[in-house]
């Protein structure tokens, strides 16, 4: 087993999460970040009453992680705060609950659990992997924004009856999942660089996978299942992919791996424990527009990959869509910020 647990890591000082976030998330996020007090407004509503039920549940079902309750965990949540550069120490809670699973809930002040499940599957730097990516899910904001969007959700039901208005709910759904799916890529590289041990990491998806016997199983023969599925296969198998994905708000475990062992091999793993990464006082800076431009690009990197026709006809789509609608947000944002979001008559800029 690794000795990673004992190692000293280093500390990622006011790391902005867009140094890690996967472009599609990151481009999600960034909009949603620049419409600033919304999220604020809306944090200070829904962690009112939903966060404090959930959090007195857990209080009074589980066990809180601390100095005299699984300490060797509390010290995993510790130090992932601080290599990413924290101001608080999020609360963690071990749940009895077989089915591996983990996941940081609440707005105003988010917390952690962590099944039983999944943390009698995983050795120490596997559990040290999956705290960081937890706690890169509360630097990010995805649980702020995670519950945004399903209110927002909720609030279109109530509108289903519209004409057209069930397809149009179906495909906020398949958006809202699809930006999960990519939350979740971007939180396995904050586990890593939390961890600072990719090994770990990959060793903990493999795990969720297959199981705990991991001597059985081979991290290049794990990596050649990813390049097949995603090369593999004509235009119904394109179809089935995208079929099997509804519903599914985590991507399968040989993409995870896959994707995190290109963000590894590109060097932007080596280039952020050098130094290298946005900070998150620039983060106000950052333009929807690049973002979604950017996000397009990875989409038509990943299609590129495949041979599979159908995913090909998605692409240039795909590019000029993200690419509108980055100017529109920027375009709005930035009225938002200036304290007109209607577009009043003092704007006299349209970027």
């Amino acid at each position: 087993m690794s000795n990673s647990p004992d190692r000293v890591r280093v500390r990622l000082s006011d790391i902005s999460p867009r140094a890690y976030e996967h472009p599609a998330d990151r481009g999600a996020l960034v909009a949603l970040r620049s419409l600033r007090g919304f999220d604020e407004v809306f944090k200070r509503l829904s962690g009112l009453f939903n966060e404090r039920a959930l959090r007195l549940m857990f209080l009074s079902s589980a066990v809180r992680v601390g100095p005299t309750q699984f300490p060797h965990v509390y010290d995993y949540v510790r130090d992932a705060a601080y290599v990413l550069d924290m101001d608080e120490v999020p609360e963690l809670y071990i749940q009895m609950n077989p089915k591996p699973n983990a996941m940081a809930i609440g707005s105003h002040k988010p917390f952690i659990v962590m099944t039983t499940g999944l943390f009698d599957l995983l050795e120490a730097d596997e559990q040290r992997f999956v705290i960081g990516h937890e706690v890169g899910h509360i630097l990010s904001g995805h649980a702020v924004y995670r519950t945004m969007l399903l209110a927002l959700i909720r609030l279109a039901t109530r509108v289903a009856w519209v004409p057209l208005g069930y397809i149009g709910l179906q495909a906020i759904v398949a958006a809202l999942e699809e930006w999960y799916r990519k939350s979740e890529l971007s939180c396995d590289r904050a586990g890593i660089l939390a961890a600072q041990d990719p090994e770990a990491g990959k060793r903990a998806l493999m795990k969720l996978a297959g199981g705990s016997r991991l001597a059985e199983m081979n991290p290049d023969s794990f990596l050649e299942q990813a390049r097949e599925y995603e090369s593999g296969g004509d235009a119904r198998d394109g179809l089935l992919k995208l079929l099997s994905l509804v519903g599914q708000t985590h991507p399968f475990a040989v993409v995870r791996l896959a994707e995190l062992h290109r963000w590894i091999e590109d060097g932007s793993y080596q280039r952020i424990l050098d130094g290298d990464y946005p900070r998150r006082s620039t983060d106000k800076e950052a333009k929807v527009g690049e973002e979604a431009r950017s996000a397009a690009k990875s989409y038509k990197e990943s299609w590129e990959r495949t041979g599979d026709p159908l995913l090909g006809t998605l692409r240039d789509v795909a590019g000029s869509a993200a690419s509108a609608g980055g100017k529109i947000f920027d375009s709005v944002a930035d009225r938002w910020r200036n304290g007109s979001p209607r577009g009043g008559q003092d704007q006299t800029t349209n970027n």
